[in-house]
Parts: structure tokens; C-alpha cells; sequence
């Protein structure tokens, strides 16, 4: 036996019409809720460090932005975010790149200060930047990482007014006092600076 259906009234057309008409943006995002505010960077996904290992702060307001630093992980993308979400291990990055695609998650906020370059002065006047990957495992280093990263560089610099050039866009081994390699000598700087001048 058919089961009546219930009609179409005048209330329940305009209803679902307006509602078609919201736009998409001002719906909110599904995947992130309301974290999704967090980004300072529209292309990241939050994916927050543990408030442990980081400082708050108000920068640049507090301190002056004048370096990105860019790191190589030494560890799996999913692996890096655990770590800046155990509060036992005291490290952190404003953003991590994946390798196969580029993706990009931030775990600070920029005003606040990661604890990625072993060095204090240069945590409290820089952006830090991981890439996931080895620095002896090149085929890491993928096209698609390279342009994200050089986006992502290129939008904190427009942003902080930092010179888009090897003075003030460093690796983690340039840091005054550090005893890391990263991000090695199979990162192409020359390719890195250059895509980040174009983005």
C-alpha cells in the first residue's frame, strides 16, 4: 500500500530556497569546525601543538618578525604532529609541509613562538617551517612540497614584510648555536628562493 506523501507547502519551498541560497563560505567547515578559525594561513589545517611546548605571545608587536627557518622533520608527517601534541618532548613549528602533495598544517599561531630552532632569539623573531622528509632522502623534497612551502614562505614574508632572500629565509644549520644539518644539502636553495620570489 502507497503511503500518502506529504505535499509541498508555500513554508517548506521558501525554506529550503533560502537556505540554497546561503553561500558556501558562510556555512561552517565540517572538517574543522570552529577551529578552523585558527589558520593564519587560509591553505592550513589546524592541527594544533600542545600548549606546553610553545610560548604565547602577541608577536610582532612583542618581538619583530625578520627569518623563516626551514626544517627537515627526520620523521613521517603524522609522526611530527604527534610529537608537537605530546607535551613531554618541548617542540614545536608553526607549520608542517607534507611531502607527497604539499598539504600544509599549522601548529602555532604566528604571534606566538614555536620552539623549533634551538636558539631563543631566533624562536622569538622567526617563523619555523617543517618539511617533512630525511635530509639524506631527497625524493622527499617533491615538486608538489617545494610549491607549497614556497607559498606558504612567500605569504609570511608579504605578510611580516620580511626580504624574500637567503639572509632572512634560513635553514635550521644557520641558527647561531645549533647542531642540527637540517635542511640539508639536498635542499635546493636556489629553486626554493626562486619559487618563493614567484609565488
Amino acid at each position: 500500500m502507497d503511503r500518502p506523501r506529504p505535499g509541498l507547502n508555500r513554508r517548506r519551498f521558501l525554506r529550503g530556497t533560502a537556505l540554497a541560497a546561503v553561500p558556501y563560505a558562510l556555512l561552517p567547515d565540517a572538517r574543522a569546525g570552529a577551529t578552523a578559525q585558527a589558520v593564519d594561513y587560509p591553505l592550513a589545517e589546524w592541527q594544533p601543538a600542545n600548549s606546553g611546548n610553545y610560548t604565547a605571545s602577541n608577536r610582532p608587536t612583542t618581538y619583530p618578525l625578520d627569518y623563516v627557518v626551514i626544517h627537515v622533520t627526520q620523521e613521517t608527517y603524522p609522526n611530527t604532529l604527534s610529537i608537537f601534541q605530546n607535551p613531554a618532548k618541548k617542540v614545536s613549528a608553526h607549520y608542517v609541509v607534507r611531502s607527497a602533495d604539499g598539504h600544509v598544517a599549522q601548529c602555532v599561531r604566528e604571534a606566538n613562538i614555536a620552539w623549533h630552532a634551538g636558539n631563543w632569539d631566533y624562536n622569538t623573531r622567526s617563523i619555523g617551517i617543517e618539511h617533512e622528509g630525511w635530509v639524506d632522502q631527497p625524493a622527499y623534497f617533491t615538486n608538489a612540497l617545494y610549491e607549497q612551502s614556497a607559498r606558504l614562505t612567500a605569504a609570511v614574508c608579504d605578510t611580516y614584510r620580511i626580504p624574500k632572500d637567503r639572509a632572512h629565509i634560513i635553514g635550521h644549520y644557520e641558527v647561531p648555536g645549533t647542531d642540527h644539518t637540517d635542511p640539508g644539502p639536498n635542499w635546493d636553495w636556489t629553486r626554493y628562493i626562486r619559487l618563493v620570489n614567484f609565488a
